[in-house]
């Protein structure tokens, strides 16, 4: 645990700065999406979107989370992450075209990453060493919240690796003695229940290439190898293996 907060103080000490322009662009961009949703900015927030995650995996994890055990599956992790919005960059399948039924979730989604800064004072806790608006779990909030705005079309990859995420998040309330991560856990199971039903209820699944049968057995196949990783890492910092 001591390492654990170790590094998240080294982490803030010293990109504040940058963390506080990710969050200035972050917030420009999304403001831009709901005032003037053109291609230009569409493009404009998922670039944004793939150095953001590209962010956590190399400064985060590789830069200032390495003496933490099993940092690069972590940071491979987040790389996939940055690696699926590349992808939908050059495709293009995920539209970000508004669906105004989850507005009122989003943008309570918006608002917690600037809650949890505000927890870990409350706790006692003082800068550095608090969680901050730009770290995985922050990160994750505010993902969840941009598409539960914008998911006309989802992109099921993105919402399960996310969810995974916060299972793992789960764990670290007890092990690190992080109640932070407890948002985390409360926001991303209604978003991805949402998700899920926003899904079964759309013509996606009927009209998809590759097949539904396909699509899930991918799906399942992705779900599992996540959730052995994960669950390996976790039972590993627990001394069970």
């Amino acid at each position: 645990m001591e390492i654990f907060w170790r590094t998240i103080s080294d982490y803030n000490a010293a990109t504040w700065t940058f963390q506080l322009l990710l969050i200035i662009i972050g917030s420009i961009l999304t403001i831009s999406l709901y005032r003037d949703p053109n291609e230009k900015t569409k493009k404009a927030m998922k670039l944004f979107m793939v150095f953001l995650n590209l962010w956590i995996a190399i400064i985060y994890y590789l830069v200032f989370c390495s003496d933490r055990n099993y940092y690069y599956i972590f940071a491979i992790f987040w790389a996939i992450v940055a690696c699926i919005w590349l992808y939908d960059l050059a495709k293009g399948g995920y539209r970000l075209e508004r669906s105004y039924k989850y507005d009122k979730i989003a943008f309570v989604l918006y608002a917690i990453p600037f809650i949890y800064p505000a927890v870990s004072f409350a706790r006692g806790m003082s800068f550095p060493s608090v969680t901050s608006p730009v770290m995985p779990c922050t990160v994750t909030i505010f993902t969840l919240g941009l598409l539960m705005s914008f998911s006309k079309k989802i992109n099921l990859f993105l919402v399960l690796f996310l969810f995974h995420w916060a299972l793992l998040g789960i764990s670290k309330i007890y092990l690190y003695k992080i109640p932070e991560d407890i948002l985390l856990t409360i926001c991303t199971v209604p978003a991805v229940f949402l998700y899920f039903k926003e899904y079964i209820s759309s013509d996606i699944c009927t009209n998809s290439k590759p097949g539904n049968h396909a699509i899930n057995l991918i799906l399942l196949g992705t779900c599992s190898v996540i959730g052995i990783v994960f669950s390996y890492v976790i039972f590993k910092s627990f001394g069970y293996l």
